[in-house]
């Protein structure tokens, strides 16, 4: 049997206007996983389960170099689309296609079965195309495990930075910017799929950053799943009506971020916390601009309580929902923030940062 593992993330900063390019953010990768298993298929048939979803189990068959599912009602694009791209990678290198089993199991969602906002479906994808490269002997790095699960994810969800996927497959604290997404639409209809992944993709940047020495991340969940697609949905459909205003959130968003990266390459938590308060500024007149809820009534919540500790809180990601982050220092009295979290239905998350080794 062989085991591959993916981190949950969290942003940390620079949501939405990361969709664009030369507007980073910042993420980083939290210690809860998903883990893929996969075992060589005992006969004609494999399947792909997971515990999380065991009445949902699929079955299918190898016709060539295709794999047929026997399933009419599939949950499992994202776990399919990276078979089906990493396995295409296989095949341009020469590979013969197995038989296999692949058993998927979570630890990033509630025991409850809701999801916290970590970034499943990034995860689950990076974790299965590992797992697939290593069922083939095929040898690989972070930046291949990074594109091919990119490109496996965007052909699913249509949309998003692949910011998660980065941060699923670098780990630790990165700043990110994507990549030039219809330059790769465009090289995907004309190349091999080994010649793309092994192209500089223009625009894109994954900076590993550390940390200053005694600040604290918090993490706080409002109970309130929330979906990242609908809402990225939403706010393109306004691009052009926004025109300026959008532009301008992308300058102002771009400059508080970097800005957050001098504090990371300073030290400087100040500098950092100054940054987080500006962006969730930011992502409140942009949910404004948009009609959209970002920041509910719970997040809100969660965030004054956490600036009366001293704090800086903002929402982590598309918002409406999920999580919200906090940075602290050293002066901060986190057990006691985190019982005035509980009082107000906000659960704290004992998550820490999750280092990946690096694979050249």
């Amino acid at each position: 049997m062989i085991t591959e593992q993916a981190p949950g993330k969290l942003y940390i900063a620079g949501e939405y206007a990361v969709l664009e390019q030369d507007c980073p953010a910042i993420l980083v990768a939290v210690n809860q996983f998903i883990r893929v298993s996969i075992t060589k298929s005992k006969s004609s048939t494999g399947s792909i389960h997971s515990k999380q979803y065991s009445q949902d189990s699929i079955h299918w068959v190898r016709r060539g170099a295709k794999m047929v599912i026997d399933n009419r009602d599939n949950p499992f694009e994202y776990i399919l689309s990276a078979i089906n791209l990493t396995e295409r990678f296989c095949l341009e290198q020469h590979i013969k296609l197995r038989v296999y089993d692949l058993h998927v199991n979570s630890d990033l969602d509630s025991a409850d079965g809701k999801k916290y906002g970590l970034g499943s479906s990034a995860a689950v994808t990076v974790a299965t195309v590992k797992a697939i490269l290593r069922f083939y002997n095929v040898p690989f790095s972070n930046e291949l495990v990074y594109k091919l699960s990119a490109i496996s994810h965007y052909s699913v969800q249509g949309n998003g930075s692949a910011g998660d996927i980065a941060a699923s497959v670098y780990g630790g604290w990165i700043a990110y910017q994507t990549f030039d997404k219809k330059w790769l639409k465009r090289e995907l209809t004309q190349k091999s799929l080994s010649e793309v992944v092994d192209e500089a993709w223009p625009g894109l940047k994954i900076q590993l950053l550390t940390p200053p020495e005694g600040m604290n991340l918090l993490i706080g969940w409002s109970q309130k799943p929330a979906s990242t697609s609908r809402l990225v949905d939403e706010t393109n459909a306004n691009k052009a009506a926004l025109n300026v205003e959008y532009k301008q959130f992308l300058q102002q968003s771009r400059k508080c971020v970097l800005r957050m990266i001098d504090g990371f390459e300073q030290g400087n938590i100040d500098l950092i916390k100054m940054q987080i308060r500006e962006n969730r500024k930011l992502l409140q007149h942009f949910a404004q601009i948009n009609q959209i809820a970002i920041e509910i009534p719970r997040l809100s919540k969660l965030i004054n309580i956490a600036e009366s500790f001293g704090g800086a809180a903002k929402t982590s990601g598309a918002g409406n929902g999920d999580c919200g982050i906090v940075i602290t220092d050293e002066q901060t009295n986190i057990n006691e923030l985190e019982q005035q979290w509980r009082k107000n239905n906000v659960l704290p998350l004992d998550l820490h940062v999750h280092q990946v080794k690096l694979m050249q």
